[in-house]
C-alpha cells in the first residue's frame, strides 16, 4: 500500500496569503477531513493559535509583527508569543507594577480575562488579594507579590511622594532588611504603627511586628558575618632547618 504524502507548503501559501485562517479553511487546504493532519503539518512550521475566539485562528510567526508586549492581531483576531490566553495573562500580571484589576487586564489583551485569571489563581500560576473591595491579581512569588501591593497600595494613597519613595527603597531590599526595614518604620508612627506599614507595604502585620522586635532588642541576623572561630584555621609557617 502506497502511503500519500502531505506537503504542508499549501498551509504556508494561504496564511501568506490571508494572514490568518480557521482550522476548515486549513483542512480545505490540505484537501483532509482530519484536524491530526492538519496539526501535524502544522508542527514543521513555527506556527501560533489565537488567543482570543477561543484559539480558533492560526498564523505562522513569520506573518505576525508582535508589538513590544509580544501581542499581535489582525481583523480583531489576537495573537500572542507567549501562546494561550493563561500564559500570556500570567506573564502580563506577574511583570505589571502594581498587579491588574480583571478590568485593566482586559483593556490590555483586549478579551474577558476573568475566567483565566480564577484558573490562574486556583493553580497557583497567580496570587489573589481583595484589595479596597475588589480582587488585585498579583505575581505568585511572595517578594514580587510584595512590591506590586505596595505600590498599589502607594498609588491609592494619593501619590504621596514619601511613601511611593518608601516603596520605591523597601523594593531594592532582601527578605530580611525588609522585614527590619519595615519594623523600624512602624516605629515612627506610634500605635497602630504596625498594620499602616503591613497595609503600605503589603505585608502581613506580625511581619512588621517581628521586625519591630528584632529592631529593638538587636537581635538582628548579620549574614555573610563570620562566628568567633569560623573560617580557615590559620596554618603555622615552618622554620627551614639550617
Amino acid at each position: 500500500m502506497n502511503t500519500v504524502h502531505i506537503s504542508p507548503e499549501p498551509l504556508r501559501v494561504l496564511l501568506q496569503a490571508q494572514k490568518i485562517a480557521t482550522m476548515p479553511q486549513l483542512k480545505s487546504a490540505l484537501g483532509t477531513s482530519v484536524d491530526g493532519t492538519v496539526f501535524r503539518k502544522l508542527s514543521t512550521l513555527t506556527y501560533r493559535t489565537s488567543y482570543s475566539h477561543r484559539g480558533a485562528y492560526y498564523t505562522l510567526d513569520s506573518i505576525a509583527h508582535y508589538d513590544a508586549h509580544g501581542l499581535w492581531s489582525h481583523n480583531g483576531v489576537y495573537f500572542s508569543k507567549r501562546g494561550t490566553l493563561l500564559d500570556t495573562a500570567a506573564v502580563f500580571v506577574t511583570n505589571a507594577p502594581a498587579g491588574c484589576f480583571i478590568d485593566e487586564l482586559e483593556s490590555m489583551l483586549h478579551v474577558p480575562v476573568k475566567d483565566a485569571l480564577r484558573q490562574l489563581a486556583q493553580a497557583g500560576r497567580l496570587e489573589r488579594r481583595e484589595f479596597m473591595g475588589r480582587y488585585l491579581y498579583c505575581a505568585a512569588q511572595r517578594a514580587r507579590c510584595q512590591e506590586q501591593l505596595a505600590l498599589r497600595q502607594a498609588q491609592q494613597s494619593q501619590g504621596s511622594e514619601l511613601q511611593a519613595a518608601i516603596v520605591l527603597f523597601y523594593s531594592l531590599l532582601d527578605e530580611q532588611q525588609r522585614r527590619l526595614y519595615a519594623g523600624l518604620e512602624s516605629l515612627e508612627h506610634g500605635h497602630g504603627g504596625d498594620r499602616r506599614m503591613a497595609e503600605l507595604l503589603g505585608l502581613d502585620a506580625q511581619t512588621v511586628a517581628r521586625g519591630r522586635r528584632e529592631i529593638l532588642s538587636g537581635q538582628v541576623q548579620r549574614e555573610g558575618i563570620r562566628r568567633a572561630g569560623g573560617g580557615r584555621p590559620q596554618t603555622k609557617k615552618k622554620r627551614l632547618k639550617s
